[in-house]
């Protein structure tokens, strides 16, 4: 182990005395509460063993990425950052795990590792913190579900306000807390892959379905059930169809929330019904605009070039609309 140098690291706007050096990478942990692994516990029904966490992180990307930087950089150029007394890796738990690879083939070019070590006495509040800034106010990272869980911990376990977390951390108010309902919805409902993320943000952001979701309490309960089975087979049927039968409402609602008509066939019901269809809408309400008296009027009191150039678009515009009804009545795409 190399000789340690005394460093500052500023964490919520005051500084704290680290010692900056070398450590055996064996020798360390990793963090259970960092959000990248406790994300790892979450699909997990167990904790997992240190070694369980290793395994899952080798098999990311993201640490096949780092494992070729590191080996060509011949090292770390972002230290970890270690709870001291411990050997926990607060930050850059993926960075010893892609060390860790590298020791399989050289155990003592990558027997240590950079890092700097933080005071035994941290709080738990002010590593969340420093987490917080290394990950959504600096390199922001995390995927939107790591997000999420950091601030939902940090807004229930550790009662921070969103308007600190805010102010933390950049994000809007609105942002954050759409972040940490649809964390807990899925907490709720005992949803543990996290690749089914997407769904949920979705079904909670949209008003539409909001609206929906008042008026039937079972609909989410369904929906759940439908996104599991594969019934909504993609997060975008959530943003897109789902969204539709919604705004159809009646009858078409009414069947899918009472299951008595499966999603596939109540999008199609909604889309027959002209729902969100945004070229009927343009079109009707640029035919009630020039429908209207005081359109007509503005029109023909046009003089000189204004009214000639007007008459040239309404021309055009009525032998495209010839066209097209055409094209319509003998079913041409």
């Amino acid at each position: 182990m190399g000789a340690f140098v005394e460093e500052s690291l500023t964490l919520r706007g005051r500084d704290i005395l680290v010692k900056a050096g070398r450590v055996p990478q064996a020798e360390l942990r990793f963090y259970l509460e960092n959000p990248r692994v406790y994300s790892i516990i979450k699909a997990s029904r167990e904790e997992p063993t240190q070694e369980e966490i290793q395994e899952t992180l080798t098999k990311m990307d993201h640490v096949k990425h780092l494992v070729r930087s590191i080996e060509e950089n011949g090292g770390l150029i972002d230290p970890v950052i270690v709870l001291g007394g411990e050997n926990i890796v607060l930050e850059g738990n993926c960075r010893l795990a892609a060390y860790r690879i590298l020791a399989e083939k050289d155990a003592v070019r990558w027997g240590e590792i950079k890092a700097k070590i933080l005071p035994a006495s941290t709080d738990e509040s002010s590593i969340f913190a420093l987490l917080g800034e290394y990950h959504i106010i600096g390199k922001k990272d995390w995927a939107p579900y790591e997000q999420a869980g950091y601030l939902y911990r940090r807004h229930k376990n550790h009662k921070i306000p969103i308007q600190t977390l805010h102010n933390e951390i950049g994000l809007s108010t609105k942002a954050i807390s759409h972040l940490i309902d649809v964390y807990q919805f899925m907490i709720d409902k005992g949803e543990k892959d996290l690749n089914r993320w997407s769904y949920y943000d979705e079904f909670l952001k949209s008003n539409k379905i909001k609206k929906a979701r008042d008026k039937y309490p079972k609909l989410d309960d369904l929906v759940v059930e439908k996104i599991r089975s594969g019934d909504i087979p993609r997060a975008v049927d959530i943003r897109d169809g789902l969204k539709l039968i919604c705004e159809a409402e009646g009858k078409t609602l009414d069947r899918f929330a009472s299951t008595k008509v499966n999603f596939e066939d109540s999008v199609h019901a909604a889309e027959n019904r002209g729902v969100g269809d945004q070229v009927f809408s343009r079109l009707k309400k640029f035919r009630g605009w020039i429908g209207e008296n005081t359109t007509e009027e503005d029109i023909l009191e046009l003089k000189g070039e204004p009214r000639n150039r007007t008459e040239f678009e309404l021309d055009k515009i009525k032998k495209r609309a010839d066209q097209l009804i055409k094209k319509l009545r003998n079913g041409k795409s």
